[in-house]
């Protein structure tokens, strides 16, 4: 069955339907990761866009339970050159097309994503339709001129748990040293944004009780669990209109140790005063190098993220941790009195593998010992 992507700048690009036949608008995205189709498709901070994967071939390794972000996908649709209907690897238990189509999540094969890409590099990250139920272009080009623009949604609500629960499925680590065991007894109030469960997964590895909240969770309801620190999650959206979850970082950054990952770290840093801005189009993929400017050492991380904090804008008690290597854009801060600080991309998504998994451990130790700045971070201080 034939499909189109129609963009709101009117360019079209053809293709067969993959998963689901319907139509769906978002923001059109790429990501440049050579694995991990499944992980992206149920991130919650892809909600609201249509994900284009620039490796050509994909669905090669299947579905399985066990590597979701979440319930369910939370990409709007997908967008590959080629689909593999036959998974080979041994942790296989579906395929890609048919779990499209059970979840309801309309794709397109067939197109050219290396143009596609190209485009986008060059106009930044467009209004898109996606139809494979017989729309026309221009029907298609008029959808997705309709559709709403990114910025300006609050699209945490729609991700984040409707109520608390505990998590006690740990991962230590990855093998990281670091981190293995050093939570202990200490209780952790993550703030779920769209929280993905790799990361609830590295927090409980460490041994640290893990309790998540919704979004809508006010300073009182979060004192009254008496955590030793607070973690804010990734997730969806632009963060400039997420005022509720800001006032309440606010309002806890003076009394616990706070870790931010993401949009965690956006919304923690607007707290304090800084701007975000909305990137050209993004970072996404597996392979990013970011410079840690307190030792020079890079790790290659994995992103997807399309607003990033605005240097310039940066109170004077916050001090740049991480760069990319790429734009020079703000990847990490500290804060130089009290016991937080935040990165922009994924430590507990490992592409390094082991390269930043040792932030959960520098979590662990901040609520343990109480310092401000634990380890590097106190001499970077200096």
């Amino acid at each position: 069955m034939d499909a189109i992507l129609a963009l709101e700048d009117g360019r079209v690009f053809r293709g067969q339907s993959l998963g689901h036949c319907g139509r769906v608008c978002g923001e059109v995205v790429f990501n440049t990761g050579m694995t991990g189709y499944q992980e992206i498709l149920t991130d919650p901070s892809y909600r609201g866009q249509i994900v284009t994967l620039t490796v050509p071939h994909v669905g090669n390794t299947g579905v399985n339970p066990d590597d979701p972000e979440s319930e369910q996908p939370q990409a709007s649709g997908l967008i590959i050159r080629s689909a593999t209907r036959r998974g080979s690897s041994w942790r296989s238990e579906g395929e890609l097309d048919q779990y499209l189509k059970m979840a309801g999540v309309v794709g397109i094969e067939g197109l050219d994503t290396r143009a596609l890409t190209t485009h986008l590099r060059s106009a930044g990250v467009l209004r898109g339709c996606l139809t494979s139920d017989g729309a026309s272009e221009d029907a298609a080009i008029e959808l997705a001129l309709c559709s709403p623009h990114l910025a300006g949604q609050d699209l945490v609500g729609a991700v984040s748990c409707r109520e608390p629960y505990e998590w006690t499925e740990g991962r230590a680590g990855l093998g990281a040293e670091s981190v293995e065991a050093l939570g202990g007894s200490l209780h952790i109030a993550v703030l779920d944004f769209g929280v993905k469960r790799s990361i609830l997964s590295m927090l409980a590895g460490t041994g640290a009780r893990v309790s998540v909240l919704p979004a809508s969770s006010r300073a009182a309801q979060i004192r009254a669990l008496a955590p030793d620190g607070i973690f804010l999650s990734n997730g969806p959206g632009d963060p400039s209109v997420c005022l509720a979850q800001i006032a309440t970082i606010r309002e806890l950054i003076a009394e616990l140790p706070i870790f931010g990952i993401c949009l965690g770290h956006q919304l923690m840093c607007r707290a304090l005063g800084a701007q975000t801005f909305k990137l050209k189009f993004g970072h996404r993929g597996i392979n990013h190098p970011v410079r840690d400017e307190r030792t020079g050492r890079v790790a290659i991380t994995s992103q997807n993220h399309g607003y990033a904090v605005e240097e310039r804008s940066l109170p004077g008690e916050l001090f740049v941790t991480h760069r990319s290597l790429y734009d020079k854009t703000v990847e990490g801060v500290a804060h130089r009195e009290f016991p937080l600080f935040s990165v922009q991309y994924h430590p507990e998504a490992a592409p390094g593998p082991h390269d930043a998994g040792g932030l959960f451990g520098s979590f662990m130790t901040m609520m343990r010992e109480g310092n401000p700045l634990p380890g590097e971070l106190r001499r970077a201080s200096a």
